[in-house]
This record gives C-alpha cells, structure tokens and sequence, in this order.
C-alpha cells in the first residue's frame, strides 16, 4: 500500500508495497504486470501451484451445488476425505476447522481431555519446544512460548512447559505428575527450517509409552507432500497419537484437521468440540481434489527428486557465497537458507530478481515452492538466488559513504 493510500486493514502485518493479479502454476503475476516466481507458495500453502485445472474444476463444480449446510447434519465429501486421510495415516479420526491454529487447538483440547477420560484429569500440561510455533490463538501462542507474540495479551495460557529443541534429557526432566502430552512440529517452519532428528522422534514415541503421554504432532506446514512424503512423520517410522494439519491440505482453500487415533480420542465425545464452517463442501472439495492428486502413482517421488535437485545446486551456491548462505537445511520442499546476512536482506534481493521467498527465525530464508515446480523452473530460482547473493555481495564490497565534513563557521 503506497503511502498515498490509507488502508482500513488493522496494520498487523508489515506488507510488502506489492500485489497480484493471477497465478499459474510456480508463477505470479504482478498487477503492475511483472512476472515472479513463487517460492512462498503463500507460506507452503499453494501445494499445487496456482489454477491448477483439477482443483479449479473441483471447486467450480461444488461451488455450484453446495457450499455449506453446517455440522447438525451429515456431509457426505467431510465423511469421504476423513476415510482417505486415515487410509493414508496412523488416523482413525478426523475433525475439520479452518486453519492450523484450529486444527492445534482440538489438538491440545484432545490431549487433555483423553487424559481427563483415562481418570487423570491433573494431567493436563503439555511439553513443548523452544523456538516453535503452533499458532496465534492464545493458547496456540502459549505453547510456542514465544514472548515477542506474548507480550500485551495478559496471563499466559497455563500448562505449556518449553525445553530446548530435541533436547531429551530435558524432555525427560519436564516429565511430571500432571504431564498429559508431548506436542512438537517435526520440522520446525517458523522457527527455522530445523529438522527434528529422527532418532529423537522415536525416543519421544518411547518416553510417551512409558509414561502414559500422548505425542501430538504438529504438522501444519510440513504436512501434505512438502517434506517428501505426505506427512513427515512417515521419515521416521514413528506414529503420533494426534496430528495437526492445515495450509496445503485445501490446496489454498481455508481448512485445518486434527487426527487422532481412536484412543487418543475417547474423551471427544458429542458436545465437546464443534465448528461452524468446518468440513463444508467446498472445503472438502478442494481438499479431496489435492488428495487425488498427491496420491497419484510417482507424485511423491517426483517431489523427493526436485529436492535433492534444488538442495544440489543450493549447495553449490553456498560453496560460491559462503558469506551470504551458512547453510542449507530442510527435508523435501521445505527447504531454508540459513543467512550470513540479516535474512531480510536476502528476502528483499530475491524480490528484486522477481522471486518470491519468505523470512523465518534462527535467520532463515524458506523455499516453499508449489509441490508440481518442474527441474527447470528450479534452475531458474537457482540462477536468480545466484544473482541475488551476488548483488548482496557486491552491495556489502563497496566502501561506505564518506561522512559529509562540517562546513567552517561563517
């Protein structure tokens, strides 16, 4: 929004002076008519590209039949993309929201309420990890502990305990009396494209059985193919109890879930969780539209080979830029560039070579490219974030301005 212009959008979010028109594909256009090439993928949202013909065609057909009757009667599209969800998971359950947050909240209502139905309810807190991020509901925001998105919004939700990342001995000495669950993202989006070891994960699966813990995955961005696999959980050969989903689940349509396993859901029983838009029709759709295409025979596959592709080359300008890029991290197409500059720069430099990318923490720059990008369309993001460190490179080389000197006194 230019300054010219006054905005009635509550100021919240730091926009960048520039829209979009229409998509296609891996690419955006401008309203001013330039071309970008999205590695946001409106934060690892937009899985399968912009238009893409089978979930236009999915949505365009329900959008004209139903797009919402409410919870108080059954949906036949909710009840087929539950079957699908947990044919492809450890699920047996499903519940529908909106959005990750959503989908967290059930979560950690679960979590607490199977503890409560197991004749524990002073298990009630949940070990969490520094650095994550599950949501800007209060509660969601509690459980990241993050005291930047805290401050201002008064008391603290209760009964998150945050130990550093993939620390055990800490996750160990965090395990109390009123310890209902583990909850922890198994790539960490926000907080820096940081992997969660496999081996840790499995050493949480047996600290949770040990104990009577439920594991709550959240996978709200490294869910739905970007990891490589349609949940990132699958890396590893460790099952959760419960598992948050959302962003690319509609493809770019709002729609979060929890799943769970029979177990682990007991206490939800009629009365004790609701949503009023979630798992419409059009929602279901659209997710049941990304499902036909995700599990198609070599989907998954071709996402695993454009990964080790992109990560090649990304190391390739690391090797080239060392000060600009310290590392190359991520599974999959969640990929991130850990800077040797502020990573705003890099966001900023990437933007003027017409490529979009977006900022996390731990100084991270995010390729979140649309699921479908082809070989080519990621040697040209290589050649432009060759350019773009170049430019930071150059930018940072020249020697600063000399200080203007005082004129004499008159």
């Amino acid at each position: 929004m230019s300054g010219a212009q006054t905005s009635h959008l509550l100021p919240t979010y730091a926009r960048v002076d520039l829209a979009f028109d229409r998509g296609e594909g891996a690419w955006l256009l401008a309203t001013n008519g330039d071309r970008y090439l999205d590695f946001t993928s409106g934060v690892a949202v937009n899985a399968l590209g912009h238009a893409h013909p089978h979930l236009v065609e999915a949505i365009t057909d329900q959008a004209r039949k139903l797009w919402h009757v409410s919870n108080l009667y059954r949906i036949p599209e909710s009840e087929r993309l539950a079957t699908r969800l947990c044919a492809a998971s450890f699920a047996d359950v499903v519940f529908f929201g909106n959005s990750g947050a959503e989908a967290m909240e059930c979560a950690i209502k679960m979590a607490r309420k199977y503890q409560s139905a197991s004749g524990k309810p002073e298990r009630f807190r949940i070990i969490t990890y520094e650095g994550a991020f599950h949501g800007r509901t209060l509660a969601t925001l509690a459980a990241g502990g993050q005291k930047k998105y805290l401050e201002g919004f008064g008391p603290v939700v209760e009964g998150f305990d945050q130990v550093p990342f993939a620390d055990l001995e800490a996750t160990k000495r965090a395990i109390g009396p009123e310890t209902a669950a583990i909850l922890i993202e198994p790539i960490m989006g926000e907080g820096g494209v940081r992997v969660v070891p496999p081996e840790f994960l499995r050493a949480l699966r047996r600290l949770c059985d040990e104990h009577g813990l439920l594991l709550v995955l959240d996978e709200v961005q490294s869910g739905m193919g970007r990891s490589g696999e349609l949940f990132a959980y699958q890396r590893c050969g460790v099952a959760p109890d419960i598992m948050a989903l959302a962003k690319a689940l509609g493809g770019g349509f709002p729609l979060g879930a929890c799943l769970a396993t029979a177990e682990a859901a007991k206490g939800m029983t009629t009365g004790t969780h609701g949503s009023t838009f979630g798992g419409n029709p059009l929602a279901m759709a659209a997710a049941n539209a990304v499902l036909d295409v995700m599990l198609a025979e070599g989907f998954l596959e071709r996402v695993r080979r454009t990964s080790l592709v992109l990560k090649q080359r990304l190391a390739e300008i690391k090797d080239r830029y060392p000060t600009v890029i310290a590392e190359v991290r991520g599974e999959g197409l969640l990929v991130g560039l850990r800077a040797g500059v502020p990573n705003g720069e890099l966001v900023d430099e990437l933007r003027a070579e017409k490529m979009i990318t977006v900022a996390a923490g731990d100084n991270v720059v995010r390729l979140l490219p649309p699921l479908i990008v082809t070989e080519d369309e990621v040697a040209e993001a290589v050649r432009r974030i060759d350019l773009a460190c170049s430019r930071v490179v150059a930018a940072r080389a020249r020697p600063p301005k000399p200080e203007a000197k005082p004129g004499a006194a008159g």
